[in-house]
């Protein structure tokens, strides 16, 4: 078998693992995000300078140690997980603090006194965010959701060193194998960019759904 079929078969191969995690992980980054935003926003001030640590944490440890930590460290306090577990969670953390940032972000933009007609219209405070703030919000926040979600996709690639087999694991192993690196390396970078086109095309479609669901645009 030649490189470039073998090079085909790595990607089919390691492309569904990379979307699934990266899916997953954008899922539970955002649910996570969403809430430890409302915490921070709505809840009492220590609260919100405790995961204010929490989150400048995760944001000020880059990714790869964050991914040799839990896999390779887990064991140490007792959290032994297989490397596609391990990949899911910690991209999954990673995300969350930074879609957390870019919700407390949208609730800080809507004027405060949107939030004070809510209560004197009689709105709970889980009413008032999920009536008026997190539709308020949506809009201006998808981009900026967007392009996190382009972040994760390549940062799926770091997974690769705690043995998931990724795209990148899977392609790159036939690169060793072979010793051609260019060829490989050259239909890695394409399948990234085509996951990265792919998602800027539907957070295009979203956004201009959104904007006629709730501005009446075209």
């Amino acid at each position: 078998m030649n490189v470039v079929s073998e090079t085909l078969l790595a990607v089919a191969r390691g492309l569904p693992l990379t979307v699934g995690i990266w899916l997953a992980s954008v899922a539970t980054g955002l649910a996570v995000g969403v809430l430890v935003a409302c915490l921070r926003h709505f809840g009492p001030r220590v609260l919100n300078v405790l995961l204010a640590v929490l989150v400048e944490a995760v944001r000020g440890v880059p990714f790869v140690v964050q991914a040799f930590l839990l896999y390779y460290g887990g064991p140490f306090i007792g959290l032994d997980l297989t490397p596609i577990v391990a990949g899911w969670l910690a991209l999954s953390v990673y995300a969350a603090a930074y879609f957390s940032e870019v919700f407390r972000g949208g609730f800080l933009a809507i004027p405060p006194g949107h939030t004070e007609a809510a209560r004197l219209l009689g709105l709970s405070t889980n009413q008032t965010i999920a009536r008026i703030l997190l539709p308020e919000m949506a809009l201006s926040v998808l981009p900026a959701l967007a392009n996190l979600a382009v972040i994760l996709i390549k940062e799926t690639a770091i997974l690769s060193i705690i043995t998931v087999p990724e795209l990148t694991f899977t392609v790159s192993g036939v690169g060793s194998a072979s010793f051609a690196f260019a060829q490989t390396m050259a239909a890695l970078a394409l399948s990234y960019w085509l996951l990265v086109e792919l998602t800027a095309f539907a957070a295009r479609r979203l956004e201009r759904g959104i904007a006629r669901a709730t501005l009446g645009t075209a």
